[in-house]
C-alpha cells in the first residue's frame, strides 16, 4: 500500500475536486447554507467554506468568520455522511397492475467524500459492519460503500462538543481513507499535507500539481493534531461504559434526563450511526400502483416498540435509556464496537442541551456512591 506524502497549495484543492468530478464522482464536501456548514454536492472548490468556523456548546451551534482561510477549521455540523450511504427515504419496492413487481432503484451514484474527519470515518466503518456486512446485507448500503472514494481530514481544532479523543476515534485518521489531509495555516502560507491511503489515492494524487513533503512538514503536522487531541471541549468518563450501562438499568438518574428530554429524537436525527428504519406503503388514487419506502425511524418514537397491545417503551425516560444503553452499552455485544464516536452533534443539537458525556459522568457518579454505602 502507497504510505507516500506530499505537499498541495489551496489552488491544488480546487483542482481535486475538478479531478475527482473528472473520474465520474460525485463530490460531496462542507459548504455554507442556512447559517451552519453543511455537506452538500459541490461542482467547485470555490464553494468550500473558506475562512469559517464554527462555536458549539450544548443546545448551541453559531457560524462565525474566521482571521484566517481555514477551510477545514471548523467541526461537526448538522449532517453527516450517514445521509449519502443510508439516504433518509428511499423506495424499496414498486408494484403495478396485477401486482406485477417493477424494476427495483439500484444504487448508481459514485460518491467521492471530502472533508471526513476522525469521528465521522469511525461512523462510515460502523455503518458498514451493521449494514453493509453480515447474512443480510443492505444492498443500496453496499453498493454505495463499494464506489466510494475518501478524503479524510486530520482535526487540528476542535470543538466545545467534540470528544473523539476520548473515544478513540480522532483527532487524527488511521485507515478506511484513499488521501488524508492535515491542512496549515500560517503567514502567507497556505497547504496541505496530502497522505495516500489507496491505490486509488494514488492515481488522483499523481493528477495534482504537488511537491514532496520534507520531514519538518510532516513532523509539524503531526503535532498539530496531537496538540489537538489535549483541547478536545468534552470527555467520556474513563470508565467500564458498557458496565456502567449494565449497572445502572435502575438507575434514579433516568428520571432526571427525562425531566428535561424533550423525546423530539434530534439526537437520532444528527447522529453518524443511528440507523434505524421503518417502512410505509402507499398507493396512487387508482390503487393500481402500490410502492413500498423506508424512512428513517428513532428509538424515540412512540410507536418505535410498537408491540400488539401497545408500545413497549411508553416514558421519555425508558425511551432515553434504551436510546443511551443501546448506543454505549449493547452495541458492543451486537458490533464489537461503541456505536458513539465523540463527535458531539447530539449535545450541540439537543434544542434541551442534554450533553451526554455529563449523563455518563452523573451515572458513574451515582454507581460509585452506590458502591461505597454498600461497603
Amino acid at each position: 500500500m502507497p504510505q507516500d506524502s506530499a505537499v498541495m497549495d489551496r489552488h491544488g484543492l480546487d483542482r481535486l475536486v475538478d479531478v475527482l468530478r473528472g473520474h465520474g464522482y460525485r463530490v460531496i464536501g462542507p459548504r455554507v447554507r442556512d447559517s451552519a456548514i453543511v455537506l452538500d454536492e459541490l461542482d467547485s472548490g470555490a464553494q468550500l467554506p473558506d475562512g469559517w468556523g464554527v462555536e458549539t456548546a450544548p443546545g448551541h451551534y453559531r457560524l462565525h468568520r474566521r482571521e484566517d482561510p481555514a477551510v477545514f477549521a471548523h467541526s461537526a455540523g448538522p449532517g453527516s455522511w450517514k445521509q449519502f450511504l443510508h439516504p433518509p427515504r428511499r423506495r424499496v419496492r414498486s408494484v403495478g397492475p396485477d401486482l406485477i413487481e417493477e424494476p427495483a432503484e439500484e444504487a448508481t451514484d459514485r460518491y467521492a467524500f471530502l472533508g471526513v474527519r476522525g469521528c465521522d470515518l469511525a461512523s462510515i466503518g460502523i455503518l458498514q459492519r451493521v449494514l453493509g456486512g453480515g447474512e443480510y446485507a443492505d444492498t443500496g448500503f453496499a453498493g454505495r460503500y463499494k464506489e466510494l472514494f475518501v478524503v479524510a481530514v486530520n482535526c487540528t481544532e476542535p470543538g466545545g462538543v467534540c470528544f473523539c479523543a476520548s473515544m478513540g476515534t480522532g483527532p487524527g485518521v488511521s485507515t478506511g481513507y484513499d488521501l488524508a489531509l492535515t491542512e496549515r495555516v500560517g503567514g502567507a502560507e497556505h497547504r496541505f499535507l496530502v497522505e495516500v491511503g489507496s491505490e486509488e489515492g494514488a492515481d488522483v494524487l499523481a493528477e495534482l500539481n504537488t511537491r514532496p513533503a520534507g520531514a519538518e512538514q510532516v513532523s509539524q503536522a503531526r503535532d498539530a493534531v496531537f496538540a489537538a487531541a489535549g483541547r478536545m471541549g468534552r470527555a467520556m468518563p474513563d470508565v467500564d461504559i458498557p458496565q456502567l450501562v449494565r449497572d445502572s438499568r435502575e438507575s434514579p438518574h433516568w428520571q432526571d434526563v427525562a425531566s428535561r428530554c424533550l423525546t423530539c429524537g434530534n439526537c437520532t436525527m444528527v447522529c453518524p450511526t443511528c440507523f434505524c428504519t421503518t417502512t410505509e406503503d402507499v398507493t396512487d388514487l387508482t390503487g393500481e400502483h402500490a410502492e413500498r419506502w423506508e424512512k428513517w425511524s428513532s428509538c424515540f418514537e412512540l410507536d418505535f416498540s410498537y408491540m400488539h397491545g401497545g408500545s413497549v417503551r411508553r416514558t421519555g425516560e425508558s425511551r432515553y435509556r434504551q436510546w443511551l444503553s443501546h448506543k454505549l452499552g449493547t452495541w458492543h455485544d451486537q458490533f464489537g464496537s461503541s456505536g458513539c464516536v465523540g463527535c458531539g452533534r447530539c449535545i450541540a443539537w439537543c434544542p434541551a442541551g442534554i450533553d451526554l458525556t455529563a449523563e455518563v459522568a452523573s451515572l458513574a457518579e451515582l454507581d460509585e456512591k452506590s458502591g461505597d454505602a454498600d461497603r
